[in-house]
């Protein structure tokens, strides 16, 4: 059980009906969460597809019941977009009583200000991912996308997901990786020494200087293989905790 004065931070759980193992590790976590936890936040890719909250929310109800439970106890969680969910919206915020972050928030944790992300902004080299990102993120892409039928949004989906697996195959880890050009920049934009993300499913501490101060980039774990937490203590102690 999660019960000390900490914060919590999980990404690309990527769940879905036809891996039940994930959704069982997933809800053991929100099972075991229990204040004084500060908060709990989910940096994207919460579930594999999210063709809008009127097909997500039917579809996960035992997902959605478990979050209304952790923040009617008193832990607020906070979710960002992943490149698989983000058309996550206002119902889905309504039925679990989460709160939306959008993409390169800056919050502050004990202290020490913190930038988060999904990150897959941060892999500038993967030109064609970011091309197809900018069309399928388009405000009116989007609007057009939830008035089709649940049907055809699901295959739409589906269609893209397939290319995205063909795409990954054929591109090297270093393409689809940060660069940390892109990490410097962002950081130094917000002021922040420390940088949260997910995304690459390259779990990891990575310290370095940022105009001659000590910086640090943590990349979450996804959950394929094992669920997996970064537990924040509030006096500054960082550490993985394995489901």
């Amino acid at each position: 059980m999660i019960n000390s004065t900490s914060t919590l931070f999980i990404s690309d759980i990527h769940l879905e009906k036809s891996q039940p193992e994930i959704t069982r590790q997933f809800l053991k976590l929100l099972n075991e969460i229990r204040p004084p936890v500060d908060a709990l936040y989910i940096l994207g890719d919460l579930f594999e597809i999210w063709i809008g909250d009127d097909g997500g929310i039917p579809e996960h109800q035992e997902i959605i019941q478990a979050l209304r439970s952790l923040t009617q106890n008193g832990v607020p969680v906070f979710v960002l977009h992943g490149n698989r969910d983000f058309l996550i919206g206002k119902k889905f915020l309504e039925e679990t009583g989460c709160q939306f972050l959008p993409d390169e928030s800056v919050i502050s944790i004990y202290g020490q200000t913190v930038l988060l992300m999904h990150g897959d902004t941060l892999c500038t080299r993967d030109i064609v991912y970011i091309r197809m990102r900018k069309i399928i993120r388009h405000p009116l892409v989007q609007w057009l996308f939830l008035k089709l039928p649940l049907s055809i949004r699901l295959a739409i989906a589906n269609k893209i997901r397939e290319k995205s697996k063909q795409h990954t195959a054929v591109t090297s880890y270093d393409t689809m990786d940060v660069t940390q050009d892109e990490v410097r920049r962002i950081m130094q934009n917000h002021k922040a020494s420390c940088l949260i993300h997910g995304h690459t499913h390259r779990p990891g501490f990575h310290q370095f200087t940022l105009q001659g101060t000590a910086a640090e980039r943590i990349v979450l774990g996804a959950w394929h293989e094992r669920g997996n937490v970064l537990v924040w203590g509030e006096m500054g102690r960082k550490e993985w905790k394995e489901l």
